[in-house]
């Protein structure tokens, strides 16, 4: 069949090659996008005398109607077609016969692809910011209930200091928080019209290209046109910003594997969440935060495939910028479904606090305390870290904890030590002690639970 584009050559490609050229399978998701910018720009030909008005309001008509059939299933899309802008244009048409061929001038599929990628990435955005507060509202209700249940805190996966595991959820609700906040950057890159630029060069028509950006609700327009075509940066940014996303699902997710697992037996996951083993019926595994850890990879690819397409691209437009949807829309996809697993299994995660607790009091987490005692008597911290690092020697060989050492056996080491010492090493003192801003104590931690609340409150 020949393509609308024929002109210069037939328009009458081969059959392979019409595979390789078609995007319609992928771009078919910006079907409504890319009819609300053909309103748009009707209206606009229309209020600038361009075409006549009544021919700019039998195409919004028609474009609407349209619009309408797409959403009931009245009209399915021809994936038959070349790509979405194609499609729209031949049924369009079809319908309206020679007024809708009018609907094309002073513009390109160039600029019109990148206005549907933007008005379609836009509202993507929004989404996953739901998405993402969601899941910072399921770990803040999870801090909450657990704000004062102590667990080891871990540098280089051993065991450092106690902190509270509400603590702990917390810092992830601070990483996703950065999160939205790269999305909203993103958003607002994003926000610019890139409509008018046409094919490279603008077009002569007396066009009104801040009108179209205003009825589509932009900010700005592209100020220079081979740069409105060819910007791509947006998607860049936000396959970015999806990564590292992905990146802090993936820590958390190497977390509660760890702490689902019978060596820690920090958290049980619901049923919902886990799956079993086709041949040790024992298992329960951790599969839900096993592929999201996978998947982030899979995101990581998305990134670097468009940076590879992208970074020896002439300008303005080239086919090889049809390569953009696809890792975006992966990514997305992607991004969303791990976020709409994580919020539940989250709010539905049983933490067990004794074995947290028990895990606590058996590391020596409270050696950093020990030596801060011993320089708040007037020794200097490196020799107190010394002689503590002495006393977990000889308890680690006598099978003890710091705890269970007599008094005696302290001052055989220093007569610094007194009886207020056991208050000084308890391991809840320990952790009630870190009063500094951003601290594992109860009120600091009560402190960025109001501080996140806010955030989820905007």
């Amino acid at each position: 069949m020949a393509k609308m584009w024929a002109g210069v050559t037939a328009g009458n490609t081969d059959q392979t090659a019409d595979a390789l050229n078609s995007s319609i399978a992928f771009d078919c998701r910006m079907a409504r996008q890319d009819i609300q910018g053909s309103i748009a720009h009707a209206k606009m030909l229309g209020a600038r005398g361009i075409l006549p008005a009544e021919d700019a309001e039998t195409l919004v008509k028609g474009l609407e109607e349209l619009l309408q059939d797409l959403a009931s299933g009245a009209l399915e899309i021809d994936m038959k077609s070349e790509d979405i802008h194609m499609f729209v244009e031949q049924e369009l048409t079809r319908r309206l016969g020679d007024v809708g061929k009018k609907l094309h001038t002073a513009r390109s599929r160039n600029d019109q692809v990148a206005l549907d990628l933007r008005l379609y990435l836009r509202e993507e955005i929004r989404e996953t910011e739901g998405l993402v507060r969601d899941l910072m509202a399921a770990l803040l209700e999870q801090a909450k209930a657990h704000k004062s249940d102590i667990m080891p805190g871990y540098t280089h996966l051993q065991r450092a200091q106690p902190i509270s595991f509400g603590h702990h959820l917390l810092a992830y609700c601070m990483m996703l928080q950065r999160d939205l906040g790269r999305l909203e950057d993103t958003k607002k890159r994003m926000n610019v019209s890139p409509i008018g630029c046409c094919a490279l060069a603008g077009t002569t028509y007396d066009t009104d290209r801040r009108m179209e950006a205003a009825l589509l609700g932009f900010d700005e327009i592209a100020l220079n046109s081979l740069d409105g075509v060819s910007d791509r940066d947006f998607c860049l940014e936000l396959l970015s910003a999806l990564s590292v996303l992905m990146m802090h699902l993936s820590r958390l997710s190497e977390e509660l594997i760890l702490w689902a697992s019978w060596e820690f037996k920090f958290i049980e996951l619901s049923d919902a969440y886990t799956t079993g083993s086709s041949i040790m019926p024992q298992k329960r595994n951790a599969d839900m935060a096993e592929l999201t850890r996978g998947k982030t990879g899979r995101v990581y690819g998305d990134l670097m495939g468009l940076l590879t397409t992208l970074k020896g691209l002439p300008l303005a437009y080239n086919k090889d910028m049809q390569e953009d949807k696809e890792a975006v829309f992966d990514a997305l996809d992607t991004v969303k479904l791990c976020l709409r697993v994580f919020a539940p299994m989250i709010r539905t995660m049983r933490p067990l606090p004794e074995n947290m607790l028990a895990a606590a009091r058996g590391g020596f987490i409270n050696a950093t305390d020990l030596a801060d005692y011993l320089t708040r008597k007037g020794l200097p911290f490196r020799s107190a870290y010394k002689l503590s690092g002495q006393l977990v020697a000889k308890c680690m060989a006598e099978g003890k904890v710091l705890e269970g050492l007599s008094l005696e056996e302290y001052k055989s080491f220093s007569p610094l030590f007194e009886e207020d010492l056991y208050r000084e090493i308890d391991i809840r003192t320990c952790m009630e002690k870190r009063i500094s801003e951003g601290g594992t104590s109860l009120k600091s931690v009560e402190a960025q639970i109001a501080y996140i609340e806010a955030v989820l409150d905007q």
